[in-house]
């Protein structure tokens, strides 16, 4: 009976993995079976250790024999690259998964370019999580220095230890990196997956471990901590993209992972510190309007100002009887406002003139500025992308804002997006939790924070008709508030 014969028969095949990381071991298995044509149906794939389930409980564990005639398995280059990524995922799918995709790509040889196919998507997926934790092994083991005891004629030598729990197979694919990083250190990473053991020349592997297993600490580590908090830069803090970075699965394994929450909650307090303490002196506060805009467009102290643009000074009425109380403050200008030297010019400020002429509010009788004075981008052939300006450079331009608030002397302030909110008030605030409600100034003015029109541009549909609805009854409690303070 030949194999093509057995296969049709209806055999089922089980593959005993021995390796959950072999790639060479998969490869040939799946050649065979793809040489003597067995669907991915009839095959079920097992981890070491692991267990085929009722359907193949009494599968055939003898592979076929390809015919001596049988076609040689055609396979691109790129598959072979994803593959060896996608094998070492811990999810135990992905053999069979592999083996579907190499067993259609012998009649669609451009599969594996197609992303919409949801075969392709999985094992994109899957090698992507492979290589985020690749990416955290390397970033996150932290050594712990243990010292051995020599023989009778020896000293004492170092051997560092670390324990990590790495989600995938990935300890063999990362051991060259650390044998090259810590080619002079005799050191052992310990995983519940297994261990490995470098004595300066020569790379071992040992079985599973436990968190027991590894040391708890050492002095050095005092040390560290205190270096850590003394660098920690709360301005830069983003709570959010650090623990995606820094997920709190690895916190248990470095030292000065006991601090963060700590940092964290501390944070807001120390940069407000940071900022008063740590302000760059600017000289005397102008005196005037036509000061600040002359001194804005020689500003060149964040590196928003070294850029090929043109400082943008905020504008209003100059007759006080014609001003309304009301001052304006955005995040920074856009493109069409560098070009053109006038604040809220582009979309964003047409769309802001529809919502105040609607709730009754005359722009033209309130002064109209941006926190940040020049326009931050980046560059993409002959466009000039908006990038949001970082806390720092926002806290810098903080002197200026502050000193046309002066001058203005508005009864109330009109803060649109957390840039904005943040320069009046030098700390972030949540639009959604600061709207609708006055914030006292210390000079006796009421700041009222709403979303950036900008904002609004970005969205459509329902979500667009809801926000741009908050808005404007932002907008109308502005209104009513400007009111009672003129008559007042």
């Amino acid at each position: 009976m030949t194999a093509l014969q057995h296969v049709r028969l209806g055999t089922y095949y089980v593959v005993p993995m021995a390796s959950s990381d072999d790639f060479d071991e998969w490869r040939d298995h799946a050649r065979r079976l793809l040489m003597a044509d067995v669907p991915p149906d009839r095959v079920a794939w097992t981890e070491p250790g692991g267990s085929a389930g009722d359907l193949f409980s009494h599968g055939d564990r003898r592979l076929p024999v390809p015919d001596h005639d049988a076609t040689p398995p055609r396979v691109s280059k790129r598959f072979m690259n994803i593959a060896k990524t996608v094998l070492l995922n811990s999810d135990p799918t992905r053999f069979s998964l592999l083996y579907r995709v190499l067993w259609r790509l012998q009649t669609k040889p451009r599969l594996i370019e197609d992303m919409a196919d949801p075969d392709v998507r999985a094992m994109a997926d899957m090698a992507r999580a492979v290589r985020r934790d690749i990416h955290k092994m390397r970033a996150f083991v932290r050594f712990r220095v243990v010292e051995e005891e020599g023989g009778p004629n020896e000293s004492k030598s170092e051997h560092y230890v670390a324990w990590f729990e790495p989600f995938h197979h990935i300890l063999r694919h990362n051991a060259g990196f650390f044998t090259r990083r810590f080619a002079n250190m005799r050191w052992s990473i310990l995983t519940p997956r297994g261990s490995l053991h470098w004595d300066g020349e020569t790379l071992r592997e040992g079985p599973p471990a436990t968190r027991a297993d590894a040391p708890g600490g050492d002095p050095a580590e005092d040390l560290w901590r205190s270096y850590y908090a003394s660098i920690f830069n709360p301005a830069r803090l983003k709570v959010g993209a650090m623990l995606k970075e820094m997920p709190r699965k690895y916190w248990k394994n470095m030292p000065e992972a006991q601090l963060i929450p700590e940092l964290i909650a501390g944070a807001q307090a120390r940069e407000a510190t940071m900022v008063e303490k740590g302000a760059i002196d600017m000289g005397e506060r102008p005196e005037t309007l036509a000061a600040i805009d002359k001194a804005i467009h020689a500003c060149a102290r964040c590196p928003i100002g070294e850029l090929n643009n043109a400082a943008v000074m905020g504008e209003g009425p100059q007759d006080a009887q014609r001003f309304s109380g009301l001052m304006i403050v955005g995040e920074q200008p856009g493109d069409q406002e560098d070009l053109a030297g006038r604040p809220f010019v582009g979309p964003a400020g047409q769309l802001l003139d529809v919502h105040l002429a609607q709730v009754g509010i005359d722009r033209s009788a309130a002064y109209v500025t941006n926190t940040v004075k020049h326009f931050k981008y980046v560059q993409r052939g002959k466009r000039r992308l908006h990038q949001s300006p970082t806390a720092k450079e926002i806290d810098m331009c903080r002197w200026w804002v502050e000193s046309e608030r002066m001058i203005v002397q508005p009864r109330l302030v009109l803060a649109m997006g957390a840039s904005a909110a943040r320069g009046m008030l030098g700390r972030t605030v949540s639009i959604t939790k600061a709207r609708g409600a006055p914030i006292p100034l210390e000079d006796g003015s009421e700041l009222w924070v709403t979303a950036h029109p900008s904002y609004l541009l970005r969205l459509d549909g329902a979500g667009r008709e809801e926000q741009e609805r908050l808005f404007r009854k932002d907008l109308a409690a502005v209104a009513a508030r400007l009111t009672q303070l003129q008559a007042s």
